[in-house]
């Protein structure tokens, strides 16, 4: 099975720690300020699953960006929508994507979209403004999966967000395999890493 995701979300919510978590089991604070997709394999329940991961820049205009953000949405067969539990502004931020998605995502049912969303810096509760009740809750409203994690100090829990989606992916039937087709904006790790800017805090 091979499919597209992309991972959305403000700044500094910790979008490229979850996804560096996920390819490299390490943690890193501090990332190059650029639009990254990266292809990985591994195994779920006896099956080879591989994910091609856009690491999405947020615009706080998507109006302003809104082809591109459309390209994001017609490519992707499923999304990780991620807030941080100490920013409120993040969380109201994943609901609003995920009725935009919804609402671009013709091709589906809106409740069949794969949808995960992920409440992270669950490390720093002491800062929480956001209740695991209320992740919970947006994402029973919304036919969403819910996680809260911590890509700071848990590999295990991220691993489960992904292995999450592609059971959603598998209920949704999206196992076609298709081209990147995103000149430009493919960079290696070391790119990613080479560039610093503040992420996970």
């Amino acid at each position: 099975m091979d499919a597209n995701i992309v991972v959305m979300g403000m700044e500094s919510v910790g979008k490229s720690a979850l996804t560096v978590r996920l390819l490299t089991r390490r943690f890193i604070g501090e990332y190059g300020d650029i639009e990254s997709i990266y292809s990985h394999s591994f195994i779920v329940d006896g099956r080879a699953v591989t994910l091609n991961i856009w690491d999405s820049h947020y615009s706080q205009d998507f109006s302003a960006d809104s082809s591109l953000f459309e390209k994001k949405v017609r490519w992707a067969d499923g999304f990780v929508l991620v807030y941080s539990i100490c920013d409120r502004a993040s969380f109201n931020t994943v609901s609003w994507l995920i009725q935009t998605i919804k609402s671009n995502k013709d091709c589906l049912s809106a409740d069949k979209v794969p949808i995960v969303i992920v409440g992270n810096k669950r490390d720093l509760h002491h800062r929480r403004t956001v209740t695991s009740e209320e992740g919970r809750l947006l994402a029973l409203n919304t036919h969403c999966q819910f996680y809260e994690v911590s890509a700071a100090e848990n590999y295990h829990s991220v691993l489960m967000v992904f292995h999450g989606l592609v059971d959603r992916l598998k209920d949704a039937k999206l196992t076609t395999k298709k081209p990147l087709r995103l000149k430009g904006i493919v960079k290696s790790m070391s790119a990613v890493f080479a560039r610093r800017r503040t992420e996970s805090f």
